[in-house]
């Protein structure tokens, strides 16, 4: 990462970590946070402050107050949503053919969707790793087709259209299924991920189990080693859905 260490980008990604949880953002949204700011680093290449600025700077924009996350029960034409990576254009899509339209992303990370009452019609969508000094040749290469962003978080910037333009009236949907009761969904791949880096965790503890007592530099050492093996899957599985969403 153009000279930037992997056990300093560890110490940035701890410390927003720790920002984060202190600020309140649920636990399984602070790790799919760091997956994604992770996996736009790997790509970029740079390092975290650049990319990202300072740590406190970052935590306080991501968590920035905003509304709570609507009940169905309370307007059954609104709702708020999230997802991780691994799926959530797929989501997107199952969710759009269902006449939600993506408003915008809060800055907790949750797809803000409405559907209208009296003619909900279906939407398609896509994402785009968007640099921000590329971001408008990426919104005009998009427009002719009829895309037009809906929301960014951190560098992914989300796109949705109207299924009318390629089905016409057929787009219009007569009895659309109720507002799901859910709000957070994650992948299979994503609690593969969990489990590899517990297990990754796990193995290297028991691995130097009979090292701790080489004193704090040796528990420090077991902890970075961790933390970078987790770092590496988490890029290489993110990668991996990424190659496969393009094969498709």
């Amino acid at each position: 990462m153009n000279g930037y260490s992997t056990q300093a980008a560890g110490a940035y990604f701890g410390e927003l970590a720790g920002l984060l949880a202190e600020a309140g953002m649920p636990a399984d949204r602070v790790g799919a946070t760091l997956d994604e700011l992770a996996a736009y680093l790997a790509e970029s290449g740079g390092d975290p402050e650049e990319e990202f600025g300072q740590a406190a700077e970052l935590a306080e924009e991501l968590t920035a107050t905003s509304a709570p996350p609507a009940e169905p029960g309370a307007n059954a034409h609104s709702w708020r949503w999230t997802a991780d990576l691994f799926h959530d254009v797929k989501l997107l899509n199952e969710h759009g053919a269902q006449g939600w339209e993506v408003d915008t992303v809060d800055a907790k990370g949750l797809f803000v969707c409405t559907r209208d009452p009296e003619h909900p019609q279906q939407w398609e969508y896509r994402r785009e790793l968007i640099p921000p000094a590329r971001r408008g040749s990426v919104v005009d290469r998009l427009a002719p087709d009829g895309w037009e962003p809906c929301g960014t978080w951190v560098r992914f910037e989300y796109f949705k259209r109207p299924r009318a333009a390629s089905l016409g009236p057929a787009a219009e949907l007569t009895a659309p299924p109720q507002a799901p009761r859910r709000s957070l969904f994650l992948s299979p791949t994503f609690y593969a991920l969990v489990a590899v880096v517990l297990a990754l965790a796990a193995t290297t503890l028991v691995l130097g189990a009979d090292e701790l007592d080489g004193g704090l530099d040796t528990v420090v050492g077991l902890i970075c080693g961790v933390a970078a093996g987790a770092l590496v899957s988490m890029i290489v599985l993110w990668l991996a859905a990424r190659r496969r969403d393009k094969d498709r």
